[in-house]
């Protein structure tokens, strides 16, 4: 028996003026799913989980989250759903305890319920330590936490995320992806969007947004696999001129560039990996490392997104 979907949407849309920010998006999420949704600067993203959060009005199409119609039961909505915004708005002047508690106040959790939910969430959030500590004063990592803690006070069953981990230290964003996971484990319906690859990977499916549209929704492992040939990377100081030469050998399909480091798709690794070592000799273009590596979300994210490109 298939599980009803928690969030659906058909033909969902959004214009700002003559701009499709949301065009016609067909999106289905069953419960308990993690959904990662990625894609370019102003592909959508935010629009997308602005108008599953009830904050905007729907120009055409339909949408359902938690069994509620979207267009006539938004305010309904709310108390079922976690929303946090790319820039959630603390209280700088609170305490982190006083900012759990306004935030509970306001979702109407019950004042016998308000002890043991703030002590449970600044325990899961690791930030028990640091309750008395004002907002304003919190890192970019703790403030993340707290947001998180806060949009949970009320127990949603579903999250919506906007690009939660944004300008947050490594660490603190494995911190906080440790925590998407145990809820995750626990049976919570997670969509996020965001601009990390690897986030992307560590979740059940990834939903590529472009130009409004949604052009591919797999889990991550498919999508890896979908990409074309092979990945060679090559770490030299002079990348430029490698970059140059590689793209004129045979079986190079397409190169990428990481600061100094190029990743080459070729039809044949083993092959190809020969041949551009033994051109960059012949050219005497030094390189400190030249290796056949495994594809990751990132490089499969930039040829779909090169291949949309293409297609325009």
């Amino acid at each position: 028996m298939v599980d009803t979907p928690i969030i659906e949407t058909r033909k969902l849309t959004r214009l700002f003026k003559e701009t499709r920010a949301v065009d016609a998006l067909d999106l289905t999420i069953q419960p308990g799913e993690l959904f990662g949704l990625v894609g370019p600067d102003g592909a959508g993203k935010t629009s997308t989980l602005r108008l599953l959060a009830g904050l905007l009005n729907i120009t055409e199409g339909s949408a359902s989250v938690a069994g509620y119609d979207l267009a006539t039961q938004a305010e309904t909505i709310k108390s079922k759903i976690g929303y946090m915004a790319q820039e959630f708005s603390l209280y700088a002047k609170l305490s982190v305890i006083e900012n759990l508690l306004f935030f509970a106040e306001l979702y109407d959790v019950n004042t016998n319920q308000q002890k043991e939910r703030t002590e449970k969430l600044l325990s899961f959030a690791g930030l028990t330590e640091f309750k008395n500590r004002r907002a304003l004063h919190l890192s970019g990592g703790m403030q993340k936490k707290l947001a998180l803690a806060c949009t949970l006070i009320h127990q949603p069953p579903i999250l919506l995320l906007d690009e939660p981990t944004t300008g947050v230290d490594p660490v603190s964003r494995r911190e906080f992806w440790n925590i998407l996971t145990e809820l995750h484990l626990e049976g919570t319906t997670i969509l996020v969007s965001t601009p990390y690859m690897d986030e992307a990977d560590r979740c059940s499916r990834v939903g590529l947004m472009y130009e409004g549209k949604l052009v591919k929704c797999a889990p991550p492992r498919q999508i890896r696999a979908e990409i074309k040939g092979e990945l060679v990377e090559i770490h030299s100081d002079h990348w430029r001129d490698a970059s140059d030469l590689i793209s004129s050998l045979s079986g190079v399909l397409e190169i990428q560039t990481y600061g100094e480091a190029l990743h080459i798709l070729v039809d044949d690794g083993k092959k190809r990996l020969h041949q551009i070592k033994k051109a960059l000799k012949k050219e005497n273009i030094s390189y400190q490392s030249a290796r056949i590596a495994p594809t990751r979300m990132e490089e499969a994210f930039i040829s779909l997104i090169r291949q949309m490109d293409g297609a325009n």
